[in-house]
């Protein structure tokens, strides 16, 4: 009889013997760098970001470990997130930044939420909601100084003194967020204040709030009442130009599961885009873009050759993708491991030591943001910290 091992446990979380990759999540790491942030933040309360299932980390273990070091105030993007955050954190105030979709007033009340509204259409819905249940319920009111997206366009932010339906329910916070505020000297940053300056003069009793993670950092940085860093907690670099402040909170690595030689003049992958020029040593990882690894980081060219794409850390030592990053797995040159240091079962790091967040995302064309929140479901979790 072949005994079989399943693939999760009672809690539905993957065993590491069982798991392509190992997802390392260090929750102390995170705490600290809440209280670095805090402690620039000029005496503003500091909130935290936890969009994006704490962007990649896990809301329902990220939000506690923030409000056992002190943090009272989370954003979300969805309603969704909102009500998980508020089931491990009773006592919190959470906003949900993506607006008040219609119909959800009910909802946001049940669980004791402020939406964020960003047009006088959710306005106006909130208040009437207000009306009729008699109750001046909280929200926050985003005005838009540039970014173009969401937010009352600044000539309508101007005119919301003289609407009366702020009179039905409570404006708990008015705010706008940075364009480009880890670029210290873009000159929007300064435009932006003074829109925000002009809005909140006209309403100069309503707790503000504009800075982000990047934000915090600025030299001309407004002090107002609340900041809001989300990248910057998970160990992303705030400030791009110079060293980061921040702890690394995120480890990755891949399991390998077969090593090969290939030989001269063979490719390595799909469409036969990486080729080697002499004998090479290839590990095939178990982790791929259905993992939430871009495929963006594949390699395509010749062995030898130096061009921007993943890389992993083998034995301590940088190794070069070969080939396109699959659904399920990568291809990694360790032809200069010696062959005793890197064997069937090994682990290798994806993210972690000198491959940063910010350097995985750059070697994939992209942004550590988007590698972050990519982290996929598959991977077993080790969560490290976060009890005190």
């Amino acid at each position: 009889m072949t005994e079989h091992t399943s693939q999760t446990d009672s809690t539905g979380a993957i065993p590491e013997q069982a798991a392509g990759g190992i997802l390392h999540i260090d929750l102390d790491a995170l705490a600290a760098n809440w209280r670095t942030l805090r402690d620039h933040a000029g005496g503003a309360e500091t909130a935290a970001v936890v969009k994006a299932d704490a962007y990649g980390l896990g809301i329902e273990k990220a939000v506690p470990a923030l409000a056992r070091v002190g943090c009272r105030t989370f954003f979300v993007a969805h309603l969704s997130e909102a009500i998980r955050a508020r089931a491990v954190a009773p006592e919190a105030t959470i906003y949900v930044l993506n607006g008040l979709f219609s119909g959800t007033c009910t909802t946001y009340a049940e669980h004791d939420l402020r939406p964020v509204l960003g047009s006088f259409e959710e306005i106006e819905e909130w208040a009437g909601f207000c009306r009729v249940q008699s109750q001046k319920l909280k929200a926050a009111i985003h005005v838009d100084t540039g970014m173009n997206r969401l937010g009352l366009p600044v000539p309508q932010g101007l005119t919301l003194k003289d609407r009366g339906e702020l009179e039905d329910f409570e404006i708990a916070l008015l705010m706008s967020h940075f364009v480009s505020a880890e670029e210290s000297d873009n000159p929007l940053n300064a435009q932006q204040i003074e829109a925000f300056e002009a809005i909140r003069s006209s309403l100069p009793h309503i707790p503000a709030s504009l800075p982000n993670s990047s934000g915090i950092f600025l030299r001309d940085k407004p002090g107002y009442d609340l900041v809001r860093p989300g990248y910057a907690l998970y160990g992303g670099n705030p400030t791009p130009s110079r060293d980061n402040p921040m702890r690394p909170v995120v480890g990755l690595e891949g399991r390998i599961v077969q090593l090969r030689w290939v030989e001269a003049e063979h490719t390595v992958g799909y469409n036969g885009r990486w080729l080697a020029l002499d004998r090479r040593r290839i590990a095939t990882i178990s982790v791929g873009y259905a993992d939430g690894f871009p495929r963006s980081a594949s390699a395509r060219g010749k062995s030898g050759e130096e061009f921007l794409a993943g890389t992993a850390l083998v034995a301590g030592q940088a190794c070069p993708f070969a080939g396109n990053v699959s659904m399920d797995l990568i291809t990694v040159d360790v032809t200069d491991v010696p062959e005793a240091q890197v064997q069937r079962g090994d682990t290798v790091t994806l993210i972690g030591g000198e491959l940063t967040i910010d350097e995985v995302g750059r070697r994939a064309g992209t942004i550590g943001y988007e590698i972050l929140t990519n982290l996929g479901a598959r991977y077993a979790r080790a969560y490290r910290g976060g009890e005190g």
